[in-house]
């Protein structure tokens, strides 16, 4: 068999063999993760419940916070308003 029959013939088996199998078995790979694993859902469940958890963190420290910036204003704003009636 000569080396200029080999070419073509590799050619054709990769064009019509070899990329349609690598193209089918991709397919096949890509309907299999459609769907989520069972550990893919108890992970995301988890960094749900995490987010959760920390947004109730920072709605708590932003309350705080704002109950301290109520207070510190309120504690500031006293002597301005006792000394005016005093006058």
């Amino acid at each position: 068999m000569d080396f200029e029959m080999l070419i073509p013939l590799i050619a054709i088996l990769s064009i019509f063999v070899i990329l349609p199998g690598m193209v089918f078995h991709y397919i096949t790979l890509w309907r299999k993760q459609k769907t989520l694993m069972p550990d893919d859902e108890r992970m995301l469940e988890d960094l749900w419940r995490s987010a959760r958890s920390i947004e109730r963190r920072i709605e708590t420290i932003e309350e705080l916070l704002d109950a301290q910036e109520e207070e510190d204003t309120s504690k500031s704003r006293r002597p301005l308003r006792s000394s005016r009636y005093e006058d």
